[in-house]
């Protein structure tokens, strides 16, 4: 066999792989770790999504497998060192999701600037524009671009930061983002959108001295990975009132949970995984996997190499 194909994807691209290769479709085996293994023992390319984990265990139980391919979700799950060590090439998509995820930022700056409201001048609680703030972009990614652009539209003003850019990167220029220091885009954002590719290293960047020092007003949408914030902090700002509220489209286990700092805040909206997710986007992205893997298996083979007790590769 040479694609397993476990993540539901539309069926032209499903019909397509199966023409050019010996697919076979198995979602069942999505939570049946000992049958998926006994199936991959032949697969040379594997479509999986978020809920399988991609280890070494696995890897191990798939001696012939060249590609690992993913539609949809990130790769939070997805073993990347382990599967270069393994010879196994990791396909996703970067872009297919950008559109998606850059109106879904737009629709919840939206929504909250407007729903949560502030006390005006005369006494009134009045929700904001978009065209008269500024929105602050934390990390830069095929969404950011796309973001910054629709942006200026409504006449917002476009600021942005990302921890592995110099400010005098030509990129801010070419985007159009204005860029600033993190402590300038937490204190200047009206509404701030974290965008940030996540790394272990990013842990907890947003913690108490930087939003204790959030624009007043400010509301916060996060399509990253939500362990960029210190959970304890997070709380602490929306219980007082210094962050307006949060729109995230995914957050940690538990961190939900009874007895958790975030639990039971009504200023916190939290939806599982939509902002990338649309009938174009998922269209965009199996095409895109698919081809790939397509390409991957029309080229030679690796060899891969096996380690006797001594730790010494045999080919």
């Amino acid at each position: 066999m040479s694609v397993l194909i476990l993540e539901p994807l539309e069926t032209e691209v499903v019909q397509w792989l199966a023409e050019r290769h010996d697919a076979r479709f198995a979602p069942e085996l999505v939570g049946d770790l000992d049958a998926l293994l006994e199936a991959l023992q032949d697969a040379r390319a594997l479509i999986a999504p978020p809920e399988v984990r991609v280890d070494a265990e696995l890897l191990l139980g798939a001696p012939t497998l060249r590609a690992i391919g993913r539609a949809s979700g990130g790769a939070e799950n997805i073993d990347i060192e382990a599967c270069r060590k393994a010879g196994v090439d990791v396909v996703r998509s970067q872009t297919a999701t950008a559109n998606a995820e850059a109106e879904f930022a737009i629709g919840s700056l939206l929504s909250l600037l407007r729903r949560v409201p502030v006390e005006g001048s005369d006494g009134l609680m009045v929700g904001r524009e978009l065209g008269c703030a500024t929105v602050g972009i934390l990390g830069l990614s095929a969404t950011s671009r796309i973001l910054a652009q629709l942006l200026p539209a409504f006449g917002t003003r476009v600021i942005g930061y990302d921890p592995a850019l110099h400010p005098s990167d030509a990129i801010w220029e070419r985007w159009g983002i204005e860029p600033v220091g993190l402590a300038e885009l937490i204190e200047q954002s009206d509404g701030l959108v974290l965008l940030l590719p996540f790394f272990e290293r990013y842990r907890g960047l947003l913690a108490d001295r930087q939003l204790d020092a959030v624009r007043p007003g400010q509301v916060l949408v996060c399509l990253s990975h939500s362990g960029v914030f210190d959970e304890g902090a997070l709380a602490r700002a929306l219980q007082t009132g210094r962050l307006r509220a949060a729109w995230f489209d995914s957050l940690e286990p538990g961190w939900l949970e009874p007895g958790r700092p975030l639990h039971g805040l009504a200023t916190l909206q939290v939806t599982p995984r939509l902002a990338g997710t649309t009938r174009e986007s998922r269209a965009r992205a199996a095409w895109a996997v698919a081809r790939r893997i397509d390409e991957l298996l029309g080229a030679p083979p690796l060899v891969k190499p096996r380690f006797d007790a001594r730790g010494v590769a045999r080919y």
